[in-house]
């Protein structure tokens, strides 16, 4: 039987509580030198600070409490450290420490006039709110009131392709794809970084400007129209209509007149896998937000389901009586839909198998526009747009140049803007007629300009919207949800002499003249048609701005209805900033400043 006599001297040795007692026994030992300075083995004055040294490390090593502490407290602690370090323990001094620094933070965070409330906007339980709120599928961020886009720079780059029909993004990188079976992968400029002094009297540092750089063009591939009966050809053989590049940045996908959807390794455009399963050429393409689940619209009027994790096909929703041309999907596990000629758009309910049906053609009687042909405007041609703002609101865009605002709880518009976009200048009366002397009603009213490309910033209240007025309009959803107004522009001043009576070009101005922050600098117009436009944010949330994409072509992405002679391939890169809202020596700066900021 073994007892405390019996077990080997090894185990009897007990483990020392390095964080309790090793600075009581330094202390202890400091206090009784005295004692035992003249015993053998004595603790010497030596031995006694390579101890207390050796110590101090291992306590550094530990909690590394010294590692806080800024430089210029330093020198100042270090009289009062000798004296006290020898009275007190370990973590009484990290206390100590810890109070004295955070004196120092508070009373430089006093003198540079900094609010506790921008300081809140970066706790955890905001970012919280803000994620719960998108998983419910509402509006809850307002970007609006913070956009400055009459100091957007504009870029333009060429592609030396035909017909630019679609674009996609995946930040920082642009993929765009063309008729003549061409998609590129471009990547975006960076932007400066912003040094903003935490702890200092002077203002705010003015950020710098974006640079003007056009995009590189890193790698592209090219379908071949002549191995069209080939069976196993990974690359499209016919005109490409729409690409979509996955959240993740993994994959990218097209579509073309060929009923091909080509999967390909977003890094290297290495094409990996052709679906098949569509029958008619495919129009759109929308993946499913924070997800590799993909909705594709075709017209051969169906919606498909896929899942590219297993690269598989789901299912099949039927619906449309004419072909579907645009799609759209957020973060539920359901699309929304427009079906051409028969002028509705579908909420498709993937899990629950059903579908809501929205009846467009419905115009507003009341409002007058003198000079533009009515047939035009009661008549809804084809639903050629839309989007979704959240999982309860979306918006169209018709042939008639008016954008729709829809709730999922109504099935008429919730509110239409007509003639978003401005109506097409009149003809010439001698071009239009073979007469010497023409006659003014022989000359045909102006017709509008169609909605040739829409989108949204998922749950903001931000809409934008392109045509080929050489501009790309900016929205605002307002609070209640129930109406959109006109935010401001990117780009140039119309220069197809287009009446501005007719295209409420008035009201724009005098907008502009009563809020001089959406003011437009001079910019150029964008010559060409906007067949498609994306955006992605800059920075955490978009606190950097916002860079809108978007593809200019000569022609119209699915046919040749409308040509623009003259017109250049490629894109149109604004890069938005935010407007600065910082505190400046205890005020908050609104932009009215002389730090650069103005809104002059």
């Amino acid at each position: 039987m073994s007892s405390f006599f019996t077990v080997p001297s090894a185990q009897k040795k007990r483990k020392r509580d390095a964080s309790s007692n090793a600075p009581k026994k330094r202390i202890t030992a400091q206090k009784n030198h005295g004692i035992v300075g003249g015993r053998k083995g004595a603790i010497t004055p030596k031995k006694r600070l390579e101890r207390d040294e050796s110590i101090s490390g291992s306590d550094s090593d530990d909690g590394d409490e010294d590692s806080d502490i800024p430089s210029d407290m330093q020198e100042d602690l270090s009289d009062s450290e000798s004296e006290e370090s020898e009275e007190e323990t370990a973590a009484e001094r990290r206390l100590r420490l810890a109070e004295r620094y955070l004196n120092n933070v508070k009373q430089n965070v006093d003198e540079a006039g900094f609010d506790a409330a921008d300081i809140d906007r970066d706790m955890i339980a905001e970012r919280l709110q803000e994620d719960i709120a998108e998983t419910k599928g509402r509006v809850y961020r307002q970007l609006a009131s913070g956009l400055a886009l009459r100091k957007s720079s504009q870029t333009f780059f060429r592609t030396n392709t035909h017909a630019i029909t679609s674009v996609a993004a995946c930040a920082p990188y642009v993929y765009t794809a063309s008729k003549d079976l061409f998609l590129h992968r471009w990547r975006t400029q960076d932007l400066p970084e912003h040094q903003y002094p935490q702890t200092t009297r002077r203002k705010l540092q003015k950020p710098a400007a974006p640079p003007r750089r056009k995009p590189e063009l890193e790698t592209w591939i090219r379908g071949n129209t002549a191995k069209a009966g080939q069976r196993f050809y990974k690359r499209h053989t016919g005109r490409i209509l729409a690409v979509a590049a996955s959240p993740d940045g993994k994959y990218v996908v097209t579509g073309g007149e060929d009923k091909k959807m080509i999967v390909y390794e977003a890094a290297t455009l290495k094409p990996i896998k052709v679906l098949t399963h569509h029958r008619d050429a495919v129009t759109g393409l929308a993946f499913r937000r924070g997800t590799n689940q993909l909705y594709s619209c075709s017209k051969d009027r169906t919606v498909k389901v896929w899942s590219l994790d297993e690269m598989a096909y789901v299912e099949t929703l039927f619906g449309h009586q004419d072909e579907v041309v645009d799609i759209d999907a957020l973060a539920q596990e359901r699309c929304v839909s427009v079906g051409a000629r028969d002028r509705t758009a579908r909420l498709w309910k993937v899990m629950e198998e059903t579908q809501l049906v929205f009846r467009g053609g419905a115009v507003d009687k009341k409002s007058k526009h003198p000079g533009v042909d009515k047939r035009s405007l009661l008549a809804e041609g084809t639903m050629d747009r839309i989007a979704m703002i959240d999982d309860e609101l979306f918006v169209t865009g018709s042939d008639n140049g008016s954008i729709s605002l829809w709730s999922v709880a109504k099935k008429k518009p919730v509110y239409i803007e007509p003639l978003a976009h401005g109506v097409d200048p009149p003809l010439d009366p001698h071009s239009a007629s073979a007469e010497k002397k023409p006659r003014s009603d022989e000359i045909p009213a102006p017709t509008p300009r169609w909605i040739t490309a829409l989108k949204t910033i998922p749950y903001s209240d931000i809409i934008l919207s392109g045509s080929w007025d050489g501009r790309v309009k900016a929205w605002q959803l307002s609070e209640d949800k129930r109406k959109i107004s006109l935010l401001g522009s990117l780009g140039g001043q119309d220069t197809g002499g287009s009446p501005t009576e007719a295209d409420g070009n008035d009201e724009e101005q005098d907008e502009d003249d009563r809020n001089p922050a959406y003011k437009q600098m001079p910019q150029r117009p964008i010559e060409g048609i906007i067949n498609d436009i994306t955006v992605f944010e800059r920075g955490d949330r978009g606190k950097d701005g916002l860079c809108v994409v978007a593809a200019v072509s000569n022609e119209h992405r699915l046919g040749r209805w409308k040509v623009r002679k003259g017109a250049r391939n490629g894109g149109v890169i604004f890069e938005v900033p935010r407007i600065l809202d910082e505190a400046v020596n205890g005020d908050a700066n609104d932009g009215n400043s002389d730090d650069g900021n103005s809104d002059e």
